[in-house]
């Protein structure tokens, strides 16, 4: 696949000799940690909802039969803003922390759930400080959700393995069946890593699988409260049709 460099000057003068090395000279995502430059710098609280026409972004409210909403712990390797929102919009009061903070400062917090995010990079790379701490967030028993890069470094504290793939996924208008239920919906997806399903361990089944072409898009674990997917459910491709993620995250921690 061809490489290639947007580049922007003020004065319309380019060094396209530079511009032309500096593309080459890319050696492309394998190996690098980019979570670390995406994360937020210090934990900050998110309580703004999804759009809600026409009053506007949503106020947090306690889910039902609940006389507070639940707290969850979101690690950020990269998060959108609107996976908060959607977040909120199922009863969350989201603490978002850096990528690097440990398991302990984490479960500290008491919270509900913990949430694994998006970001870019290898997972493996990034996985060398977040894996360790992600088991440690496994092993506590507090319900635990992963998306895009943190489902496939969940994968990896699991036990299971990423590969790099050829073209990788990118665009919202991915086919995605979701195995537990059998109905087919309409994502957004933009990876170039994917969790080998031949690697997964028997106390974790497969839950969503690419209608693409074949590759894992979803998992979950046998005998614990957590769970993770390969695509963006709060990026409205459907444009609801993944939103019921967030349902079953809260189902989670209600059940916990």
């Amino acid at each position: 696949m061809p490489h290639g460099v947007i580049a922007h000057a003020p004065d319309g003068k380019f060094d396209l000799k530079a511009l032309v090395q500096k593309a080459r000279d890319w050696k492309g995502l394998v190996g690098l940690d980019l979570a670390k430059d995406a994360s937020c710098l210090q934990p900050f609280v998110f309580e703004e909802g999804l759009w809600d026409w026409p009053a506007g972004y949503a106020k947090l409210k306690a889910p039902k039969g609940r006389s507070k909403p639940y707290e969850v712990v979101v690690v950020d390797y990269g998060i959108k803003r609107n996976i908060l929102r959607a977040l909120t919009s199922v009863g969350v009061r989201a603490t978002v922390v850096p990528a690097t903070t440990s398991a302990e400062d984490i479960l500290a917090r008491k919270p509900d759930g913990v949430m694994l995010s998006n970001g870019p990079g290898d997972p493996a790379a990034t996985g060398l400080y977040a894996v360790p701490e992600i088991k440690k967030l496994v092993a506590s028993g507090v319900p635990l959700f992963g998306i895009c890069l943190g489902h496939q470094m969940l994968a990896l504290a699991l036990g299971a393995q990423t590969t790099k793939m050829d073209q990788g996924h990118h665009g919202a208008n991915h086919p995605v069946k979701d195995l537990t239920t059998g109905k087919v919906e309409i994502v957004s997806m933009n990876h170039g890593f994917t969790v080998d399903r031949d690697s997964l361990p028997a106390a974790v089944t497969e839950t969503h699988v690419s209608l693409f072409d074949g590759t894992n898009a979803g998992i979950q674990m046998t005998d614990k409260p957590v769970f993770s997917v390969q695509h963006h459910p709060e990026a409205s491709p459907g444009p609801t049709d993944s939103l019921y993620l967030f349902e079953r995250f809260a189902d989670l921690m209600e059940k916990a």
